[in-house]
């Protein structure tokens, strides 16, 4: 199980790194909002991991709650950006 939690904290840490590089060089508002939401998944990530190393099952319903949140605000932001709000 340590193997596990040390393997996903360490990808979504490169995640994180990632996602930040591209939400600052990011030449254009739909890239930043990807970074954005890569940060999400990362997240969620982090909660599965601490759900699975204190085998505590309230982290699962944080981590379906971010990734609830994250999906509609995808959505809008695409939306926003589809409609020509943000150039």
């Amino acid at each position: 199980m340590g193997v596990t939690v040390t393997i996903l904290v360490l990808a979504a840490g490169v995640a994180t790194a990632l996602a930040v590089v591209r939400m600052l060089r990011g030449p254009r508002h739909a890239d930043r909002i990807v970074a954005l939401d890569i940060l999400l998944a990362a997240a969620v990530a982090l909660c599965v991991a601490a759900s699975l190393a204190t085998q505590r099952t309230v982290f699962l319903d944080v981590a379906i709650g971010l990734a609830l949140v994250g999906f509609v605000a995808t959505i809008g932001w695409a939306r926003l950006v589809d409609r020509g709000g943000m150039s």
